[in-house]
């Protein structure tokens, strides 16, 4: 039941920035690109702008992908797939420290990014869900 929840939240919170990214992504909500100041700026430079919205666009498939097998693991997956798919989650959620989080960190610090410190509360809001996961997996 644990692994349930856990699937079923995360679910909810990429299902909620897949909408974002797609159909209001300068939204500083649901982890939208609003919060990078460079989103703005890209739009006098719409080839660089066509860029952005294409990768943009680009994370937001890939992450349905991600949620719709998700969304068979929750309905059709027995107790043991679904646990194993919450430290698979787990560990790809890790590679989020590797790269991610020292780009925005620096552009943070370097005043790229707005509101101020949303690095850190996105940090720890991915350390939550890694600790979700684990905790559902574990349980």
């Amino acid at each position: 039941m644990i692994s349930k929840i856990a699937i079923f939240a995360f679910l909810l919170l990429e299902a909620s920035n897949v909408i974002a990214l797609y159909f209001a992504p300068g939204s500083k909500r649901a982890n939208g690109m609003g919060v990078f100041v460079q989103w703005e700026k890209s739009k006098q430079f719409p080839e660089i702008h066509d860029l952005i919205k294409y990768l943009v666009n680009w994370v937001a498939g890939a992450k349905l992908i991600f949620l719709f097998l998700l969304v068979i693991i929750l309905l059709f997956g027995d107790p043991t797939l679904q646990r194993y798919s919450l430290l698979a989650l787990a560990i790809a959620t890790l590679t989020f420290y590797w790269r991610l989080f020292p780009l925005i960190r620096k552009m943070d610090r370097d005043g790229q990014i707005d509101p101020r410190h949303y690095s850190i509360r996105l940090g720890w809001m991915i350390f939550c869900l890694i600790i979700l996961f684990l905790l559902g997996f574990f349980l």
